[in-house]
């Protein structure tokens, strides 16, 4: 019983439920966002999606609409979370080189003898 309690209170298992749920949450906000920008795409075309598009006899409407639909959550997921996180990361966990971890031209020193010593 104790093995259960440990797993139920390590922290990677509640980040993972927070951060499931916080995700869950988003796609709603980023699936209505999605439907806002293709009514005004609708606005500009005449309808509010592509789905009746054809070539050659071919309905390509519903994959461009479903094209149109990723560029549009992709963007927003990149300019609302990674932008942001990143600079956060950046900012406030910097990371510091290895004083230990030799250089890249000691490395490549390396290399070069090796190679040497293999000819």
């Amino acid at each position: 019983m104790s093995g259960f309690k440990a797993f139920l209170l390590r922290g990677n298992l509640v980040e993972i439920a927070v951060g499931l749920i916080m995700a869950t949450s988003f796609a709603v906000v980023v699936s209505t966002f999605t439907d806002v920008l293709m009514g005004f795409i609708g606005k500009i075309g005449g309808q509010p999606n592509f789905d009746e598009v054809t070539l050659a006899d071919v309905a390509v409407g519903p994959f461009i609409t479903a094209v149109v639909s990723f560029a549009i959550l992709a963007a927003v997921v990149y300019f609302l979370i990674v932008m942001p996180y990143t600079r956060a990361k950046e900012r406030y966990f910097p990371e510091e080189a290895d004083p230990k971890a030799p250089s890249e031209v000691e490395l490549l020193t390396e290399i070069r003898d090796a190679l040497t010593n293999r000819a």
